[in-house]
């Protein structure tokens, strides 16, 4: 936490970042990215350009300046710590796109402003959570991935050896083989499509693609889904145990504030009494009378 005076570099750092994590500032970031997104949309309209395509523009770039004055405050108050955050690393980058002219060789950049669109995960917590729990499940999926490419393989050569000669435009090579398999796998048009022209030639060929079937949709895709669907349970009960864990530092950071100060009124009261024993005996000693000839 930032102590410094305010006059400081570190207390107007200190400022920012509270202006910054303000709920209406964040909001109002939210709200500027939607808009962003609808006139993203608008401009594909060439009707629509044709009539206000300045005003959208107009737009546009005004949004485009408070992401990068919001940025720019970030990275003045984080410094270097700013590119240590993921989520702001990502924010830095769709921003800084949109700041590269979009002319000649980077005239594909102009279709790259829509990212910034994607600014929403980084805004709203739920939806950062739920990319987080999809991305601590890459590793389990790689996996799968590797298994689901060989049983392609597989399949895809002895596709090309058993349909090739008869029908060259699916099974022609490898390569085609992998394709076709492909959109066996997805089930768009594989029977009337591809299998059953395929069984007219080869009466058997219905085994094959039943068999591959099962391998590659309704077994290797399912274990897809129950992994993701496993890394969010095991994300959310991190979370919950982090929150657990926060509590619990809390707790026992206010149970020794509090045993602290007991200790300290412990000790005062103890002062007190050692004060108040060597007083009370004064006040209880009986004055002497004045004697004859003393002044009264």
């Amino acid at each position: 936490m930032l102590t410094e005076s305010s006059g400081t570099p570190g207390a107007l750092r200190h400022k920012i970042d509270s202006f910054l994590n303000q709920g209406w500032v964040q909001h109002t970031i939210l709200a500027l990215i939607i808009i962003n997104a609808v006139l993203l949309g608008l401009e594909t309209s060439h009707s629509f350009m044709a009539h206000s395509g300045h005003w959208l523009k107009a737009a546009d770039k005004a949004i485009l300046s408070v992401f990068v004055i919001e940025i720019a405050a970030r990275l003045y108050v984080h410094r270097l710590a700013f590119f240590r955050d993921p989520w702001s690393v990502f924010d830095f980058a769709v921003v800084a796109i949109a700041l590269v002219p979009a002319s000649g060789p980077f005239a594909v950049l102009r279709a790259l402003r829509v990212l910034r669109v994607l600014r929403v995960l980084t805004i709203v917590p739920s939806m950062r959570r739920v990319v987080g729990a999809l991305l601590s499940a890459i590793p389990g999926l790689s996996s799968i991935a590797l298994v689901l490419l060989l049983i392609f393989y597989v399949f895809a050569v002895i596709a090309t050896h058993l349909f090739g000669q008869h029908f060259p435009e699916w099974f022609g090579h490898l390569g085609r083989s992998l394709y076709t398999l492909f959109q066996v796998m997805t089930l768009e048009s594989w029977s009337m499509g591809i299998s059953r022209p395929v069984m007219e030639a080869i009466p058997y060929a219905w085994a094959f693609f039943i068999i591959f079937i099962l391998f590659a949709t309704f077994t290797m895709l399912n274990l897809f889904i129950a992994i993701i669907v496993n890394a969010m349970q095991t994300f959310q009960e991190s979370e919950h145990q982090d929150t657990i864990q926060t509590v619990e530092q809390v707790g026992q950071s206010i149970e020794h504030e509090l045993h602290a100060e007991i200790q300290s009124l412990r000790r005062e009261i103890g002062e007190l009494r050692v004060l108040l024993s060597e007083r009370l005996p004064q006040a209880g000693r009986p004055v002497s009378p004045p004697s004859e000839g003393s002044p009264t």
